[in-house]
């Protein structure tokens, strides 16, 4: 693997986990405090979570798969950083 595809594989993971973690932790405070906007919190820490996932499987399935089969899903699911920074928005523009 290049020094590039290492970098990416690694700050993916990185993206899953935070992502993940933070997702946990907003569902847990929308639960305790039955805010909605915690619960947009935790669905756009989500996303960002399967997009970092989806990258990582990208790397594992590279052998497997066809490239420009997961190439292509990799860049359809970056779809999911837009509607998760609109998540953030709206969770910050709801009174």
């Amino acid at each position: 693997m290049s020094l590039a595809s290492l970098v990416e594989l690694y700050v993916s993971l990185g993206i899953f986990l935070v992502g993940a973690v933070l997702s946990g932790f907003s569902y847990l405070a929308w639960q305790r405090e039955r805010d909605l906007r915690m619960r947009t919190v935790a669905v756009g820490y989500a996303m960002f979570s399967v997009y970092g996932l989806v990258v990582v499987a990208e790397h594992l399935l590279t052998p497997y798969v066809a490239y420009e089969a997961l190439e292509l899903a990799e860049h359809g699911f970056a779809v999911l950083i837009l509607v998760g920074l609109l998540t953030f928005f709206v969770a910050i523009t709801r009174g």
